[in-house]
């Protein structure tokens, strides 16, 4: 399942990339792609930061917050980390495949 999401993030990368290069200008594909990524990883952060809070709150006994919330809120966050790390690692895997390319 962790590969089909990172296939389907890689997917929605590169027909964003497409529609950014179809668009004739290269700074508005970075620009776009940038922004792509910026959004990713601030939602990632978002869904730890909001698992955190959540955990903080359950061990200091804040009333209606359960324990099954709190571990699925931090599995949640743990499965978007490792996609993060994963999309990442095929970022680099690519740049390096390029980088060794004969011209």
């Amino acid at each position: 399942m962790a590969i089909q999401g990172i296939e389907s993030v890689i997917q929605q990368l590169q027909l964003t990339s497409s529609q950014a290069s179809n668009k004739g200008n290269d700074s508005v594909a970075h620009a776009d792609f940038a922004a792509q990524m910026k959004a990713a990883l601030d939602k990632i952060s978002e869904t730890q930061n909001n698992a955190q809070a959540q955990a903080q709150d359950f061990e200091l006994g804040k009333p209606g917050v359960a324990l099954n919330d709190v571990m699925v809120n931090l599995q949640k966050s743990s499965i978007s980390m490792q996609m993060g790390v994963q999309v990442r690692n095929k970022l680099v895997s690519a740049y390096q495949d390029i980088m060794n390319m004969q011209v």
